[in-house]
């Protein structure tokens, strides 16, 4: 019985190497096909470069991509996922959307990498249309995975009952908003320029307390 629990961590063991190794290839991939991207665009640049770049050979590059431009697009998806994970690491008492400014504020502060990539990757999409069709892949993606987080994070009977549309809702609602804020900030500067951290958070704050007030408006009250 020892040998076989023996047997079955170092088994555990290699499995966990394994998949951290491969978690490392696939963000050497992402942030190769990303820097040859920014440098030459996505149009002239292959496959083959991107695997140079990399230092893997061609043919482990499709064991993680269909392409160049998943690969180019999947630095937006990094962004994406390390957004949740920080949603998800939020104390269980927070509310949804405070968890999620926090998560996002977050990010922006602590982990500059995958924030510049995240920027620099949306940057691109926004100028490369081939890239567009990856871009919608992402977001559907994400917003499932905030819809599952959400659905985790609240506990039945702790306070009003939720209706079974919530979680894609409230998923869909503020990631959009998160979007819409991203683009406004980009405008603050030029293509390749980044600017100042202030205002996206002032503009989360304002996106944040929009959503928590709730979307609906009174109309224009007609003169007399």
């Amino acid at each position: 019985m020892v040998l076989t629990g023996m047997s079955q961590a170092g088994e555990a063991a290699v499995v966990g190497r394994r998949e951290r190794k491969k978690l490392v290839t696939r963000a050497a991939i992402r942030q190769a096909a990303l820097r040859l991207a920014l440098r030459h665009g996505v149009e002239n640049i292959t496959v083959e470069q991107i695997a140079v770049e990399a230092d893997i050979a061609t043919r482990t590059f499709f064991n993680y991509f269909s392409g160049k431009e998943e690969a180019v697009a999947a630095a937006a998806a990094a962004g994406a996922e390390a957004l949740i994970a920080g949603f998800r690491a939020r104390p269980a008492t927070e509310s949804v959307l405070r968890a999620l400014r926090q998560a996002a504020l977050a990010l922006i502060d602590h982990d500059a990498a995958t924030s510049r990539d995240y920027i620099r990757a949306i940057q691109l999409i926004r100028r490369t249309p081939s890239l567009l069709p990856h871009e919608l892949a992402v977001l559907a993606a994400q917003e499932k995975a905030l819809a599952d987080a959400i659905t985790d994070r609240l506990q039945p009977g702790a306070g009003p009952a939720v209706t079974d549309i919530y979680p894609a809702l409230c998923a869909a609602t503020a990631l959009t908003a998160l979007r819409v804020v991203l683009g406004r900030w980009l405008e603050h500067a030029g293509p390749d320029e980044t600017p100042p951290m202030a205002i996206l958070r002032r503009e989360i704050d304002h996106a944040i307390a929009d959503l928590a007030a709730g979307l609906d408006r009174p109309g224009v009250t007609p003169a007399p």
